[in-house]
């Protein structure tokens, strides 16, 4: 069971603290428990019912009808919202939920319709990585079970990986050799970007989680590829990150090497001259312009 305080509650459903305090006292909504500290804390099903609540207010619904709905009625408003046309705050909370239930069938009702409104890239970038930086805080704070961390990111992971099966490959075209370095495991990124190569025409070849960069040299020596990416999401320090894009630059001087991830965004490290830092995914497009590309 997670364990949330008033302002991770806030930072998920984009209710004010405030307003939900005003919300606890006037209609009852929330009973939360205290630490041995008396610090106030809450639980998934509170988590719940604020994104649902968030949801149902998105889309016009007066609390004061809210607070009269019981857990059944709440559960129809909210399912009745499916077949109309959904902000994309109301698909990160349905994912939310689907987290803090282990409901893989929420998950995959969530991708599909919007995979049918706006496509796989968009839902990737407009639904997918909005939930996973909203979350992030949560995972790093613990206050979300690790299990549930690892049951939606195997999804999300499974998902990319079944969507890129279904590109073809052309082995005449420019080839990316994608790694993450030594002890990266964050592998969605790495995911991500080897479905936008692939579904823009090139070759890729994926090497996936924590390469040693020594096994990236040898397989680059054997299949020659044209450029290289990568991500780094994790903790290094500053320096170990540093240090890790001189090897870059020592060891494929001759190559394009494009990088992104939240710690070399974090760091703003001066990059050697064959590295091309990518801020945003939706960079892709003009960076792999042939102008960019030469």
């Amino acid at each position: 069971m997670g364990v949330y305080s008033i302002k991770d509650l806030e930072h998920l459903s984009g209710i004010k603290a405030h307003t939900i305090r005003i919300w606890e006292q006037r209609h009852n909504l929330f009973t939360p428990q205290r630490t041995d500290t008396n610090i106030r804390f809450y639980n998934d099903e509170d988590l719940k019912l604020i994104l649902n609540i968030s949801l149902l207010k998105n889309h016009g619904i007066k609390i004061s009808k809210i607070v009269g709905m019981n857990a059944e009625q709440l559960h129809d408003a909210v399912t009745g919202l499916s077949d109309s046309q959904r902000l994309n705050e109301d698909q990160v909370n349905a994912l939310t939920v689907a987290m803090l239930d282990l409901n893989e069938e929420l998950f995959n009702s969530v991708m599909s319709f919007n995979h049918s409104k706006i496509g796989f890239e968009k839902t990737m970038t407009d639904v997918v990585y909005p939930f996973l930086k909203k979350i992030g805080i949560l995972w790093v704070s613990s206050s979300i079970n690790p299990a549930q961390e690892h049951f939606i990111s195997h999804l999300v992971r499974q998902k990319l990986m079944v969507e890129t099966g279904k590109l073809q490959v052309s082995k005449t075209a420019e080839t990316f050799l994608l790694f993450l370095p030594e002890n990266e495991l964050h592998e969605i990124g790495l995911l991500f970007a080897n479905y936008m190569l692939r579904a823009r025409g090139y070759n890729t070849i994926y090497l996936g989680q924590s390469v040693p960069l020594k096994d990236v040299e040898e397989v680059f020596h054997t299949v020659d590829p044209d450029y290289l990416f990568t991500v780094t999401t994790s903790k290094p320090t500053q320096g170990d990150l540093a240090d890790f894009l001189l090897d870059l630059e020592k060891k494929f001087k001759k190559s394009k090497i494009f990088i992104t991830g939240k710690q070399v965004l974090a760091w703003k490290l001066k990059l050697p001259k064959n590295l091309q830092l990518i801020t945003h995914f939706d960079e892709l497009d003009s960076i792999l312009s042939p102008a960019h590309l030469s």
